[in-house]
């Protein structure tokens, strides 16, 4: 461990410590650090898994509720330390040499290849899209709490004197002392709104001041020292499903939708109302050494007309500063706009927009370019990207629901409470757009297309509402591997629908089209789902190429392995050829959103290497290398998906395994973590089929088992390599091929944040030893061929930094596994006492947050 990070663990952990003993006495310390020595022995091979459970199993059920309390914080602060230190690390590698993975590096790469950068960059899209999937088991308060603590030693880092390095130790201790008393589980459901608050967070923290920075690196890249008009585009457009996603939750209503966007609306125009001031002080330019334009002048004569009050007191406080003077006005007029007022408010984001850059088209007329392209260019990157709504709220909802709401509709009787649902949330699309513009809410996406008849019902729907009807851009979402397959039949289809064909012709022939990552894994397993949408996204590339359409992919990722996740350049770059062409749309989910645009500089680190990708994916050199990888060894990774998917679906086609399923894992038990407002299933049924695929990969994980991240792989691997004895075309594929690599790579991650012994004592609790024995096999099977193909001799071998970290973590995971053992284990043997049965529940969903915590996953 680098000695830096050690010491800041170390640190805090022994405030923990100090903690616990003021809490509980010395004996909980005693407790906690009888079972952390004892997990750590297991791991080395001292001791069996069977002692540590005695250990456990001999506490009360209080003591073991404590001590999973006290490894839970750990993990917060142990994952605040690690954030940190990745900041440090960034911070050292920023050398002024070019960094890899930086915009600067993508700029240099294709420069030195003669790509043409300008017409990548004119293309240029990115959309991250954050959704309200619940797989953040933190609390806003326990969030808050840790934030609190990374400011501390924010400032402990900073070289502090002696007085002010006590009282940090001293606020230090009093924040965890905090942090440990206050409770780590939600007590009542989150409703969609709750949602939407919490992801503003992320906004007023990070992102809003984030986003210039990003624009600056790309500027600096193209040459550009900030005098001059910049060379970057505003390329980021941030969208949310939070509050419009009402695909199977029925809590998010019409209503909700326009709750969101109007507190969307809040934010943002708080955010550019305190930038335009602060710009607007700053800018203290006099008249004598850089005059105000004609057009200036002008602006502001006809100000003063209208708010004469307003313009002379501003004009007292900054006599003989044009500039200075206009941009305070329109800090007031964005006030305005907040408050609803009609007088001196701003129509639409494109009102400030031009009054900004009359500012800036004075300053560089009056030969002050460097205060032309400074914070006033940074003010203007802002309006641009985020408008007055901030982010572009989509809409999605079920195809089955639209087909029946058009039935009832075309029957012209009564509705029905769901369809009236429906028009009145188009209504409230419309008024959105009114209100905002069509860029604030335009998207409707329909789950489950299956043909062009599911779009063609949304815009009938629309349509039947009249010149109320709101502008729609409906994006059919793909998500079984049927679905998947029949895609570009779909698109030909939806070409003939009329709504569709005045749509690409407003829009430049643009269409969106969604992938969805879960659900596919969920019914093929990780590696059939993986090839599977490689072929799509191909067959789509192709058929856009075909009808001239500028397609745009929109990646329906989770943060798991098992949902498509992990790092996001490397899977960018290994998209099938012509499938990025300079766009990349994304879902950010969960505990992602914080994880990638919880910090400033973590968030311009990870949205730069995005934009890397990018640009490098779309160049002709590394689709070229791609396309020929495919081809050669396209044949091989159809047989590796024969017999992987055959593997998955004869597990989970097993007789009575959705039952096992729920017997072993704590699926059942998740939902009363209550850390999202939508419902675990679809439907009411408890089958497999129903059941969503975030609580699939969740319950997964907690059982130390991962299945989602690579069940099946092992039996591919083995069908084309003789059982791991001819293994020279894999690992030709392996160097070769990006998509494959990827797929191995994220396995052996997912392999690595797995235990065997521990998983074993999960698996027992079904009571089904041959199902036992077939996951076993299986993950056996698949650990020997990864490393077998990889030539590593042990998990993560090449990624030095990232093993350490599992390692390190691991030991305390196993400690909040036996304890959630305990806990599932009595429960599905079943408890007559309510007392003790409350107390059980509680314990079980402790670790089951803290086991999150420590693996750094949910769903």
């Amino acid at each position: 461990m680098p000695e830096m990070l050690r010491r800041d663990v170390r640190l805090l952990g022994a405030m923990l410590g100090d903690g616990l003993v003021e809490y509980g006495g010395r004996d909980l310390l005693d407790d906690v650090e009888r079972l952390r020595h004892a997990v750590i022995a297991a791991r080395r091979g001292e001791i069996g898994g069977g002692e540590v459970a005695s250990l456990v199993d001999g506490w009360t059920l209080e003591r073991a509720e404590q001590v999973a309390r006290a490894f839970t914080v750990y993990f917060h602060l142990t994952n605040l330390a690690e954030e940190h230190h990745r900041i440090r690390t960034l911070r050292d590698r920023d050398t002024g040499d070019t960094v890899p993975g930086s915009v600067a590096a993508a700029v240099q790469q294709i420069r030195g290849s003669n790509g043409r950068v300008d017409d990548l960059i004119d293309g240029l899209e990115f959309r991250p899209v954050f959704t309200a999937h619940p797989t953040e088991a933190r609390r806003r308060a326990v969030v808050t709490a840790i934030q609190r603590i990374s400011d501390l030693m924010t400032r402990l880092n900073g070289a502090p004197g002696a007085t002010e390095r006590a009282e940090i130790e001293r606020s230090l201790r009093e924040e965890i002392d905090l942090l440990w008393r206050t409770a780590l589980r939600r007590a009542a459901q989150m409703d969609p709104l709750d949602e939407v608050r919490t992801a503003m967070a992320a906004f007023d923290e990070t992102i809003f001041r984030a986003v210039p920075h990003v624009y600056r690196a790309l500027d600096r890249a193209l040459g550009n020292s900030g005098t001059r008009p910049p060379k970057a585009r505003p390329y980021l457009r941030f969208g949310s499903w939070i509050g419009g996603d009402r695909d199977g939750n029925p809590y998010v209503t019409a209503q909700v939708t326009r709750d969101a966007v109007m507190i969307q609306a809040d934010h943002v125009l708080r955010a550019l109302e305190a930038a335009c001031a602060r710009v607007g002080r700053e800018l203290t330019v006099h008249e004598d050494t850089t005059p105000a334009s004609a057009d200036l002048r002008t602006a502001l004569a006809a100000a003063r007309t209208a708010h004469p009050g307003l313009i002379g007191e501003i004009a007292k406080r900054s006599p003989g500063e044009p500039h200075r003077q206009f941009l305070l006005h329109a800090a007031a007029r964005i006030a305005a706009t907040r408050e609803r007022d009609a007088d001196l408010a701003y129509a639409s984001a494109d009102g400030l927009l031009a009054d900004l850059r009359t500012v800036q088209e004075s300053l560089a007329g009056a030969g002050a370019p460097r205060q032309a392209y400074g914070r006033v260019q940074s003010l203007i990157w802002q309006v641009e990207t985020f408008g007055f709504h901030l982010a572009e709220l989509e809409i999605r909802q079920h195809s089955e629901l639209h087909e029946q709401a058009l039935k009832e509709v075309s029957a012209g009787g009564p509705l029905s409470e769901m369809t009236e649902e429906i028009l009145e949330t188009l209504r409230v699309v419309a008024w959105i757009q009114r209100r905002f513009g069509v860029r604030a809410c335009h998207r409707y996406i329909v789950s489950f297309t299956r043909s062009a008849g599911d779009i063609a019902n949304v815009h009938a729907l629309a349509a039947s509402l009249g010149d109320g009807a709101p502008v729609l851009d409906v994006i059919p979402l793909f998500e079984t591997g049927e679905d998947l397959e029949r895609a570009p039949a779909v698109l030909d289809g939806m070409l003939k629908i009329p709504a569709v064909h005045r749509r690409l012709d407003e829009t430049g022939r643009r269409l969106e089209v969604m992938l969805g990552y879960s659900d596919s894994a969920k019914q093929l397993g990780p590696t059939s789902a993986t090839l599977r949408l490689y072929d799509t996204q191909e067959a789509l590339a192709a058929w856009a190429a075909r009808n001239g359409i500028a397609l745009t992919l929109f990646h329906g990722r989770g943060g798991s392995l098992g949902r498509g996740g992990g790092p996001a350049n490397r899977a960018i770059l290994a998209q099938a050829p012509g499938s990025v062409a300079g766009r990349f749309k994304v879902t950010e989910q969960g505990e992602v959103i914080f994880a990638r645009y919880g910090h400033g500089e973590i968030a311009k680190r990870h949205v730069e290497q995005v934009t890397s990708a990018v640009l490098l994916a779309s160049t002709d050199a590394v689709q070229d290398r791609a396309r020929e990888a495919a081809a050669r060894f396209r044949p091989l990774a159809d047989k590796i998906s024969e017999a992987a998917r055959a593997a998955f679906r004869s597990l989970i086609e097993t007789d009575g395994f959705a039952a096992w399923f729920a017997r072993v894992s704590p699926l059942e038990e998740i939902a009363e973590l209550r850390i999202g407002s939508r419902p675990a299933r679809r439907k009411a049924a408890r089958g497999l089929e129903d059941l969503r695929a975030i609580p699939w990969v969740f319950a997964w994980t907690q059982t130390r088992v991962n299945l989602p991240g690579w069940y099946g792989l092992g039996s591919g691997l083995a069908a084309v390599s003789d059982d791991g004895r001819d293994l020279t075309g894999l690992r030709d594929a392996y160097e070769t091929w990006p998509l494959f690599n990827t797929l191995l790579d994220n396995a052996e991650m997912s392999l690595a944040k797995s235990d065997r012994a521990i998983a074993e004592r999960y698996l027992a609790l079904g009571e089904r030893p041959e199902l036992t024995e077939t996951v076993l096999t299986e993950y056996d099977r698949t650990r020997r061929l990864v490393l077998a193909v990889t030539g590593h001799e042990r998990l993560l071998e090449n990624r030095r930094v990232l093993s350490r970290a599992v390692e390190l973590r691991n030991p305390y995971v196993d400690a909040l596994s036996h304890l959630q053992l305990r806990a599932l284990k009595t429960l599905r043997q079943g408890v007559a006492n309510h007392e003790e049965r409350t107390h059980l529940e509680a314990l079980l969903l402790l670790s089951v947050n803290g086991v999150a915590a420590g693996l750094q996953n949910t769903g």
